[in-house]
């Protein structure tokens, strides 16, 4: 993945003992990307493997699906075969880098996008500050808002910041409380001019905040 671009490299062998003719890869995309160059048709021989290019212009960041088939002919039964293929998840986080902006501006941008997901805070982490680290670091995000790593105590809030490599804006509000039985509780908020990042990035919040990963 290159900032704009997918090359698409899909490894294609013939395990039969028949020769395979007009070999295509059809694919199709689901999302903000757009296929530039389809894969051309292919001959492979018996127990031959060849490597098949397809390159694919993502033009936003959101969560984006490739979905592909292989055609062929089997030159031998004059029969046509249909493998359907694993679709691909092109991850938010390819395109998402951490930025730095004013008060001023990250208020002013609060005020103006009109996309909002609001995420519930579930989490097993019961660190307030281990949270917002773990948050950050999952989102690659900036925090903004400076906090004492020593303070204890049982509300936190943090403003968090990101741009695209298309040059989106991503806002993020933390707002979380310590309660009584020692569990994290409160909401996350995005907000961004495109639906696909405020979506996508409350995707990821949700499949992530639910506590550290393992070390291995």
């Amino acid at each position: 993945v290159h900032d704009y671009d997918i090359v698409l490299e899909i490894l294609v062998i013939n395990r039969t003992p028949n020769t395979l003719a007009n070999l295509t890869v059809e694919l199709s995309t689901m999302g903000d990307m757009k296929i530039v160059e389809r894969p051309q048709a292919h001959t492979i021989g018996p127990l031959d493997q060849m490597t098949i290019r397809a390159s694919i212009k993502v033009s936003s960041t959101e969560t984006g699906h490739i979905f592909g088939t292989i055609v062929y002919e089997d030159t031998s039964t004059m029969e046509k075969g249909y493998i359907n293929l694993n679709d691909i998840h092109m991850d938010i986080m390819d395109y998402i880098r951490p930025a730095t902006c004013t008060d001023e501006m990250f208020r002013s941008m609060w005020a103006e996008f009109e996309w909002e997901n609001k995420v519930a805070i579930t989490t097993s982490i019961t660190d307030l500050m281990e949270f917002l680290n773990h948050i950050v670091d999952s989102t690659n995000m900036r925090c903004l808002t400076p906090h004492d790593s020593q303070d204890r105590g049982s509300f936190l809030a943090a403003n968090l910041y990101a741009r695209s490599v298309f040059g989106e804006d991503a806002l993020v509000n933390v707002s979380v409380e310590k309660k009584d039985d020692g569990k994290l509780a409160g909401y996350i908020r995005i907000r961004s001019k495109t639906q696909g990042i405020a979506l996508s990035l409350g995707d990821r919040i949700t499949s992530v905040q639910r506590g550290l990963p393992e070390t291995k």
